[in-house]
């Protein structure tokens, strides 16, 4: 019997239980249901007040930041989030504040960048991977260098009137590139170097080095501030009026640079002031005898001053207003034809900045200036100005660059002054192929002497065609060829025609 009543017994608890159970099952099975309904007219309310909230959030890019990376961190959370939502009420969610754009730590890295990271040409991240083969440039700490060898053989033939000069010669060019990968400043520094050695032939080598290094250091208040320093080594072009007539070693010439600018704006204005110091210092040149001519009394020191005024119209149009002031001194009071060249100048002008982005940006600029002689011998050197530059990109692989300059350059013939030198240069740089490059330069030179000179004005015109060959990352085969035209009203023309090709490595 109790045994009975105990199976009696069980059985109402199984009933009971069975009863409660079913009772939950229903109340979690509604739970979730309600939830998800109530999130759903949530998402439904929000998407319908803010239509363009997630199409804006999804595109918002910011400087600095690894589009790969952000674009999975995204899908990630996005993920993440739908993962949430389902067993999170709504309003939880809102309350949090979660923006997957806005975590990570990819940005926050690079939020507190000034400068975009430096990548290589293959746009891979630097020392990301050193010992890669892909990875373009020598990561140096901070810093990337990227430098190239050119070796060539070239043939070149000058004629000056019925005088022919030909040789054939090997040339060496370095080429190199240092830059910094900081997250504020930067500092980039460029060399260029160029050794010849004739291997027939009596024309002249023309040996050139250039280095030149610019820091620039992001200041607060909108204030960039760059120092900069260079040196330069050439040898004067026979063809220049200053060279020395007959010689057969023309003087090498040695030119540091320094100088230091600051750029700030204003709201609408955008104001610059730089100064700037060049020495020049210039060796003997030998004549066809062995004779040395010294030109020590053509050394000297330059320091100049520059101030501009900008309004910006708009983003991609700056009117601007720009004085110069400037001052040489000789280090020989007297040169040796006894004259006092130690000089000053000013001038001024008015242009127009243009920035398009990649596309197209540069700057145009017309003015005045006046170059006045410690010697009154010395007729004083007035001459309209125009400058500007202009880099324009058409479309992919098609680059255009072009530039216009003004200078006075003073003389060292016996009671002459110097002359005004109007440039244009210009280049085109077309890939026809992946692998396969042309690049054509071409140029003039201008030179006007004043009104009542016994030097008559010339002009120079240049033309090259280049053709670079990327036989692989490392190995580039070149070839070029150029011709230069000195006309001159007085005296006999000069020609010149050079041909080469090299074989280029690079880091």
């Amino acid at each position: 019997m109790n045994i009975g009543k105990n199976k009696a017994g069980g059985g109402s608890l199984r009933l009971t239980a069975c009863a409660a159970s079913a009772l939950l099952g229903w109340a979690a099975l509604a739970m979730p249901m309600s939830v998800l309904a109530q999130s759903l007219d949530s998402n439904q309310s929000s998407s319908a007040n803010s239509p363009t909230a997630s199409a804006g959030t999804d595109s918002f890019d910011l400087p600095g930041s690894d589009t790969t990376a952000s674009s999975k961190s995204t899908a990630a959370n996005a993920a993440n989030q739908a993962a949430t939502d389902a067993d999170t009420p709504s309003a939880t969610r809102l309350r949090l504040g979660v923006d997957p754009m806005t975590t990570g730590s990819t940005l926050d890295n690079d939020l507190r960048r000034v400068n975009l990271r430096e990548t290589s040409v293959d746009e891979l991240k630097a020392r990301q991977h050193p010992d890669r083969e892909d990875v373009q440039g020598i990561p140096l700490g901070t810093f990337t260098l990227r430098p190239s060898v050119n070796q060539s053989v070239n043939v070149e033939r000058n004629r000056t009137g019925s005088t022919n000069d030909d040789r054939s010669f090997l040339q060496t060019d370095l080429r190199s590139t240092l830059t910094s990968d900081w997250d504020r400043h930067a500092l980039t520094v460029t060399g260029e170097g160029v050794w010849q050695k004739n291997l027939s032939g009596t024309g002249a080598e023309q040996p050139n080095v250039n280095l030149n290094a610019d820091l620039r250091l992001d200041l607060p208040a909108d204030t960039t501030a760059h120092i900069t320093a260079g040196y330069q080594f050439f040898r004067e072009d026979t063809s220049d009026p200053n060279a020395i007539a007959g010689a057969s070693k023309q003087s090498a010439v040695n030119q540091f640079n320094a100088g230091a600018s600051l750029e700030r704006d204003f709201g609408l204005l955008r104001g610059t002031t730089a100064v700037g110091l060049t020495r020049t210092v210039y060796s003997d040149a030998t004549l066809s005898d062995g004779t040395k001519v010294t030109l020590s009394d053509r050394n000297q020191t330059a320091g100049t001053w520059r101030g501009r005024i900008g309004y910006e119209l708009s983003p991609v149009l700056v009117p601007f207003l720009e004085a110069d002031l400037g001052r040489t001194f000789y280090d020989q009071s007297h040169d040796s034809n006894g004259y006092a060249r130690s000089n000053q100048s000013y001038g001024g002008k008015a242009g127009v900045e243009l920035d398009l982005g990649d596309k197209m940006k540069g700057e145009l600029g017309f003015g005045y200036q006046h170059t006045e002689f410690d010697d009154s011998r010395l007729a004083s050197i007035d001459s309209p100005t125009v400058d500007g530059n202009l880099a324009w990109s058409p479309q992919r692989g098609t680059n255009v660059s072009v530039g216009l300059s003004t200078t006075v350059q003073p003389s060292t013939t016996a009671g002459e002054s110097g002359y005004t030198a109007y440039q244009l240069t210009s280049t085109l740089s077309q890939e026809l192929r992946d692998d396969l490059t042309a690049k054509v330069t071409g140029g003039t030179i201008w030179r006007v002497y004043p009104s009542g000179s016994t030097i008559s004005d010339e002009t120079e015109y240049d033309a090259a065609l280049g053709l670079t060959w990327g036989i692989n990352r490392y190995l580039d085969l070149t070839s070029n060829v150029g011709y230069q035209l000195t006309s001159r009203k007085t005296g006999d023309d000069t020609r010149q025609l050079q041909a080469g090709v090299g074989l280029t490595v690079k880091r």
